[in-house]
């Protein structure tokens, strides 16, 4: 093995203690830290002992259902039951699908139909989605939780509350993490336990934790990947503190930081930005706080160095997709940072860069192309895609569709999308899902979303409307239009309605013309 390649190689280290699941991960936690303060989101608070009865019972309770060896579909905000609802699928023996709670009918029902869930627990904020839904696919089994549903805290005193056995296998189904589609389809990204479990000790052996004393605090969508992993996983590893925060809002968070003594914060570039520019911001308390994470899209270095500064403390940026479980990369906690790199590949991953056009010719240092890797962390495959998952995982290695280059010292630097994929505040969002619901409204002829550069949110979507000859609706009427179809955070932040759009010279709309006129323009 050559200088180079050994550079692009996760460290030759042995990992910390991998566990068969997160089901054992949470159960060694209550053995060792019973008395522990697991969890906590606002007046609610459970030991790990308490933590793990709630698991446990409703764990017995969706083994009723029918559930083990099916699919859970958890349609909950951030909150105790999303925690215990996660965990306590896995315990059943089921595989969890998170979605995400503000989705619309039409982007949910998607995911939904291909999944096949036998049963569904949501919130009373989803509820009416959720049971229009339920009925018209045919899924009986449902449960409503929090306000004005089951308490899923109520076997927290139940002593006699035991995790079914076995614990779940490390080779069997976990988590169909639903991730979107270029095509505008959701793709279910199938994750097993091993995938999981060992993905936390390698992120571990590059951003360690310590037992028994961290704190964090969750503000990051508990349905998406990174929260799952960064938070709800690490401090179980950890035996630490997860503090939830129901929704986003900088005076709570750093009230937050402050009331808990939060040792490590999980964040994302919008959330920072938002951060720096709150009043509030030069007297919090962040005596308490170690490193931040920074996940979900990429942290400009101003950003990284000016939050540095004003805190006093790093943040540690990664990279990582829901394909690898989802951790690929981390700048070390211990070891060199580089502002606007995503660091080094975990140990146990391989990473290379090879061209774009045939994704066989490896890249050396210095040559952008599309970032590539192998390791235990890699997904079985995307649910009821076969041809998707063949195109990804070819051979041994997946292909990320991000595009990137190495440094002499083996970091990562990730220099685009090969997918046609924005990233709005955290969210990934997939452009041509967006035409496809403009084109649903009878006026338009033809239409076009991008992803365009913004200070704030990272990304903003733009759209550009050709409507048919004598149609009269104006750019009010399609976002109206694109918000009932859509999630607010994909809902065009401009919109145009124009003459034409141009054309390549196979006849395709050429959007890369679009951004390049918009930039010019801006």
């Amino acid at each position: 093995m050559s200088a180079s390649e050994q550079e692009r190689s996760g460290p030759a280290t042995a990992l910390p203690q991998v566990f068969p699941s997160t089901v054992h991960m949470l159960d060694a936690a209550a053995e060792a830290a019973g008395d522990r303060l697991a969890v906590t989101c606002g007046k609610e608070t459970l030991s790990y002992d308490e933590y793990r009865r709630c698991i446990a019972g409703l764990a017995h309770a969706l083994i009723g259902l029918g559930a083990g060896g099916e699919r859970v579909a958890l349609v909950i905000g951030n909150s105790i039951e999303m925690a215990i609802a996660t965990f306590a699928v896995h315990a059943g023996g089921a595989q969890v699908v998170p979605i995400n709670p503000l989705y619309t009918a039409r982007e949910m029902g998607h995911i939904l139909a291909d999944a096949e869930p036998c049963a569904i627990i949501h919130d009373s904020d989803a509820a009416e989605t959720v049971i229009a839904l339920a009925d018209k696919l045919g899924i009986a089994r449902r449960m409503q939780v929090g306000p004005g549903g089951d308490d899923l805290t109520r076997w927290r005193d139940d002593v006699e509350a035991r995790l079914p056995t076995p614990l779940p296998s490390a080779d069997s189904p976990a988590t169909l993490q639903y991730t979107g589609g270029t095509t505008g389809r959701s793709k279910g990204v199938d994750l097993t336990h091993a995938n999981l479990a060992v993905n936390i000790s390698q992120r571990e052996a590059l951003v360690p934790s310590r037992p028994d004393v961290e704190s964090m605090l969750c503000v990051m969508p508990l349905f998406h990947v990174y929260a799952s992993h960064v938070c709800l996983h690490t401090m179980a590893y950890a035996r630490g503190t997860l503090v939830i925060l129901p929704r986003y809002h900088p005076r709570d968070t750093l009230d937050a930081l402050a009331r808990h003594r939060i040792t490590i914060f999980a964040g994302s570039p919008t959330i920072f930005t938002g951060l720096l520019a709150y009043e509030g911001l030069a007297e919090a308390d962040f005596s308490h706080l170690r490193f931040s994470y920074s996940g979900s899209a990429p942290l400009p270095a101003e950003i990284l160095n000016r939050w540095e500064t004003a805190v006093g403390t790093p943040i540690i940026e990664g990279y990582g997709q829901s394909e690898a479980g989802p951790v690929i990369s981390f700048n070390p906690l211990m070891g060199k940072r580089k502002p606007g790199s995503v660091g080094i590949a975990v140990p146990g991953t391989a990473l290379e860069i090879v061209d774009v056009e045939t994704g066989t010719k490896v890249l050396g240092v210095g040559e952008v192309g599309e970032i590539r890797l192998r390791g235990p962390q890699v997904m079985a495959g995307y649910r009821n895609l076969e041809a998707e998952t063949k195109e990804t995982l070819r051979g041994d290695w997946l292909h990320t569709g991000d595009i990137g280059e190495f440094d002499s010292d083996g970091y990562l630097f990730i220099r685009d999308r090969k997918k046609d994929m924005a990233i709005v505040g955290g969210y990934n969002v997939y452009p041509r899902e967006i035409d496809e619901v403009l084109y649903t409204h009878p006026d338009v002829l033809e239409a076009a979303a991008i992803g365009m550069p913004d200070d704030y949110r990272g990304e903003i979507i733009e759209a550009r409307v050709v409507l048919k000859p004598g149609a009269e609706t104006d750019e009010d009427a399609l976002l109206a239009h694109c918000r009932e179809n859509l999630a607010k955070y994909k809902v065009p932040a401009r919109m145009a309605i124009v003459d034409a759009l141009p054309k390549t010279t196979v006849g395709k709309i050429d959007k890369k013309t679009i951004r390049g006129h918009n930039q010019t323009n801006a």
